[in-house]
């Protein structure tokens, strides 16, 4: 298969290095690695055993990059006012989109720009962060929850997650993907929020009684947010338990997309993560209180871009 990643960051680099070590076409859309991987190649570093890849094809603009069967998606969603633009170039009369950004709206942006049938959605249970430059570093999970945005299970989903999954990623084709949306957010919204304001670890903000029962009620407005917006099934207070012992078992010590960018003066995912969930759930008469005032604090603290 022909594979164009666009938002080739950390989780962009790592999924695309193993889809083409399992030996398909990747073409990676390129920024800050672009010199370093086309001369070099990309080097992985993981738990599951580190791997360099040479011949990797990297592009600096997508018109360059010809036609493919999928558009994997892993641009930060503050970069959406280009992500059509980028996408444009890249497709066929039959060529997938899936994305796997963070939080909400960006299966709506893609299919308003090249309609809802060509379009899946995936959530991504990661933690890997870039080094320096053509290096890639994997610390834990890796596993992949992907969609139809139109609902439903399909035999296209069901191919993407085999492909997937015969690349090394544990990958399950799911049929209600707002579903699968919301559980992330369940733990994007809580951690990748006060990890930023606080410059802490989510293993340190489990291991405070009094943060991590405020991690937990952030998880319980969520839940309750989402479990107004018509899922198929509710997402059930184990869930959240679900999720704090995952954290302290794999990603106690991992510095999350926000908390990261926050430091580096990026600016921060805040319309999908917070401000989109945030108007779903008033649409639904659900208040997220400490939800909002994360978000009001980290719309206070983000960096001034002209």
């Amino acid at each position: 298969m022909k594979i164009a990643v666009v938002g080739a960051g950390a989780v962009g680099l790592y999924y695309g290095s193993l889809l083409q070590r399992a030996g398909h076409e990747v073409r990676f859309l390129l920024r800050r690695d672009y010199d370093a991987i086309t001369r070099s190649g990309l080097t992985v570093t993981s738990p599951r055993g580190d791997f360099h890849l040479e011949g990797v094809q990297g592009f600096r603009d997508s018109c360059d990059m010809g036609t493919v069967d999928l558009v994997l998606i892993a641009l930060k969603a503050f970069a959406n006012q280009h992500l059509v633009e980028m996408v444009r170039p890249l497709l066929g009369s039959a060529t997938a989109l899936l994305t796997v950004q963070n939080g909400l709206g960006n299966e709506e942006l893609l299919a308003d720009a090249f309609g809802g049938d060509r379009v899946l959605g995936g959530v991504a249970m990661i933690g890997v962060t870039r080094g320096e430059p053509g290096v890639v570093n994997h610390m834990a999970l890796g596993s992949i929850r992907l969609g139809e945005f139109s609902g439903g299970r399909s035999v296209r989903s069901e191919q993407v997650a085999a492909m997937f999954g015969a690349a090394g990623v544990t990958c399950e084709a799911v049929a209600d993907l707002r579903k699968i949306r919301w559980e992330k957010l369940v733990w994007n919204i809580p951690f990748n929020g006060l990890c930023a304001l606080t410059n802490q670890t989510p293993g340190t903000l489990l291991a405070n009684p009094a943060t991590r029962c405020l991690v937990a009620e952030i998880m319980d407005e969520v839940i309750a947010g989402g479990n107004a917006q018509g899922l198929s099934e509710p997402i059930s207070r184990e869930y959240r338990e679900e999720m704090l012992t995952s954290t302290v078992q794999h990603t106690s010590d991992y510095r999350p997309s926000m908390m990261v960018d926050r430091l580096e003066g990026r600016p921060l995912e805040l319309e999908a993560i917070y401000r989109i969930p945030l108007r779903y759930a008033a649409q639904q008469g659900v208040p997220m209180v400490r939800v909002g005032m994360l978000n009001a604090l980290l719309d206070l603290g983000e960096p001034v871009h002209p």
